[in-house]
């Protein structure tokens, strides 16, 4: 079991190695490596990320096969169906590093605060329940001088997603909370940057 502080510094090196175009080796995909895998998995994070297509986290944070036990959902949004592989995944692989990974430029923040300002009679119910797990997060924000600043209303509208989606795998799970308080489970939120590749650790970074 690799220790939470020992993973988020391998993410932080890989993420490193990707935005200096530099790859590991070891991250590469072979077949010994595949066979070693096809008996078992022991991922040393669990990530919780959208699914844009630019953000894949295995090359994000340069990792390889059985590295990353990763949950992707548009707008990184936390609903049971997140949080019960988050406790699979800690549970059963002995996992203790959890992080959200949110981006900038994220494409359903800025569906939320459209449909926030101007509502849509025509959304789908789908896309809605998507957008109904960011508004509160987001809400609030609409209430201040942000409002009339596009640019840094999606980027602290970003933030706040991601704090919520954190606090909520936080504080949703009896389980989780039990590993956080008794086993070193550590849930950190981190942002990409499509502009330059780079990750910060911004909530509930160790240090």
């Amino acid at each position: 079991m690799i220790p939470a502080h020992e993973a988020l510094e391998r993410l932080r090196e890989g993420n490193r190695r990707f935005v200096s175009d530099i790859k590991n080796l070891n991250s590469m995909p072979s077949q010994s490596r595949r066979l070693e895998l096809a008996a078992g998995q022991e991922p040393f994070a669990i990530i919780l990320g959208c699914s844009d297509s630019r953000v894949p986290a295995e090359l994000v944070f340069d990792q390889g096969l059985g590295d990353l036990f990763v949950i992707r959902v548009a707008g990184n949004i936390v609903a049971p169906s997140q949080i019960g592989s988050v406790e699979f995944a800690a549970g059963q692989f002995g996992t203790r590093l959890v992080v959200v990974l949110g981006h900038t430029g994220c494409g359903a923040i800025k569906a939320t605060l459209d449909e926030l300002q101007r509502p849509s009679a025509n959304q789908s119910r789908n896309l809605r329940s998507i957008v109904d797990r960011v508004r509160p997060s987001v809400q609030t924000l609409l209430n201040t001088d942000l409002r009339h600043d596009h640019c840094a209303l999606m980027q602290q509208a970003v933030r706040a997603n991601i704090l919520a989606s954190a606090n909520q795998l936080r504080h949703g799970s009896d389980i989780l909370e039990n590993l956080i308080q008794n086993e070193g489970l550590l849930v950190v939120g981190a942002e990409y940057s499509l502009e330059t590749g780079e990750v910060e650790f911004f909530d509930s970074v160790p240090g």
